[in-house]
């Protein structure tokens, strides 16, 4: 098989494609899974047009793909933007799906990422930008994924851990991205642990419960993001809250700590504060020291810097966050305010700017945008 012609023809027939209808994202990734396809067959029977034969293959896939998204969103309108409490009432195959793309044939961090691609409807970049890594790196992750378990029977299911990290990533997409995906994901997570006695999954489910529970008050009415610190209590759904903390609390009871456990805890302490100058930050210090000694992650130690400046002062926090990789995504916003708190306002200034131009997201570069805005106008003024 010629390599050299398949990459020649790639530009061309995901131009074709966008031509026909398909958005560039959707017409990439049909793309791709077509020459999946022709790395397998091509050597044993190549084609005597390829480009015709990728253009059939691809745009074949972009209607299968399309059909899916399509049958996925029509699941979501089911579903509340509030979803109901208690155990969940319908229950359809999706879910087991999730246990098969998880298939033991595949690591976890391939297993996660075939399963949003698959069955999240999340784009390459998107479940890039979840795993912070480069959309190439991941786009070959999926494809070597796809390939691994091409030949193979999907009847052995995956373990229950790696299906609620790719809910986890599901949910967050839907909480903070550009696709609505947040009520489905706790569906989901609510048919898992009807169906289940794992405390990890109630520890899921109540952390999905307890951050959407502030969801309304996430945003002002222009669009623009709220801060927790400025968030209007309010508006938070008192319900999902009083239901999260329940579930969070019978989940610790069996005391076998896990990660999302600890993480629904802290959010607990932060639903618990009525004001912002109520929360109990010394607690969430304790909470993030545990979830630092149950996942080592970067992210976690990033967070706890945060805590750890409000809990112990700004310097306290700076001293926290000196110990990590400055380039961490949101390494520079968290300096920023820090170093906003220490009183350094032209330092925080720069460092807002700096976390605007790498924000994953329009809204958070906008909220950064301004809070440099801000920071300048008082500066000079």
């Amino acid at each position: 098989m010629d390599e050299v012609l398949l990459r020649t023809l790639t530009p061309t027939v995901i131009g074709i494609l966008v031509r026909r209808g398909a958005d560039f994202a959707a017409a990439e990734d049909a793309v791709q899974d077509a020459l999946v396809e022709a790395v397998g067959g091509w050597p044993d029977d190549p084609p005597r047009d390829p480009k015709g034969w990728l253009v059939t293959v691809a745009w074949r896939k972009f209607l299968d793909a399309a059909r899916a998204d399509a049958s996925r969103r029509h699941r979501e309108v089911r579903v509340d933007a509030e979803p109901a409490p208690g155990p969940a009432e319908a229950v359809d195959d999706t879910l087991q799906l999730y246990f098969l793309c998880a298939h033991p044939s595949l690591t976890p961090a391939s297993a996660v990422a075939l399963t949003l691609r698959a069955l999240g409807g999340l784009t390459t970049r998107q479940i890039a930008q979840a795993y912070l890594v480069p959309e190439a790196t991941m786009a070959q992750r999926i494809s070597r994924a796809k390939r691994t378990i091409s030949g193979v029977r999907l009847d052995q299911a995956g373990d229950v851990a790696t299906v609620l990290r790719v809910l986890y990533l599901v949910f967050n997409e839907g909480y903070s991205g550009d696709v609505d995906l947040a009520g489905e994901a706790i569906r989901l997570a609510r048919e898992l642990a009807a169906r289940t006695d794992h405390e990890e999954v109630a520890g899921l489910l109540a952390l999905m419960l307890l951050h959407h529970a502030r969801r309304t008050a996430r945003t002002g009415p222009d669009g623009r993001l709220v801060p927790l610190a400025e968030q209007d209590r309010s508006r938070w759904n008192t319900r999902l809250i009083a239901e999260g903390v329940d579930v969070l609390q019978r989940a610790l009871a069996r005391d076998r700590l896990g990660e999302f456990q600890a993480q629904a805890a802290i959010a607990a302490l932060h639903a618990d504060a009525r004001t912002v100058e109520e929360t109990d930050w010394v607690q969430i210090v304790e909470w993030y020291d545990e979830l630092v000694r149950l996942t080592d992650s970067p992210v976690a130690r990033l967070n706890r810097a945060v805590a750890v400046g409000e809990a112990d002062g700004p310097r306290a926090g700076l001293a926290a966050l000196a110990r990590l990789d400055p380039a961490l995504p949101r390494y520079a916003a968290v300096e920023a305010y820090l170093r906003e708190r220490d009183g350094a306002l032209a330092p925080a200034a720069r460092l807002y700017a700096e976390a605007a131009r790498s924000a994953s997201s329009l809204a958070e570069r906008d909220h950064l945008t301004r809070q440099a805005a801000r920071l300048n106008a008082l500066l000079r003024g």
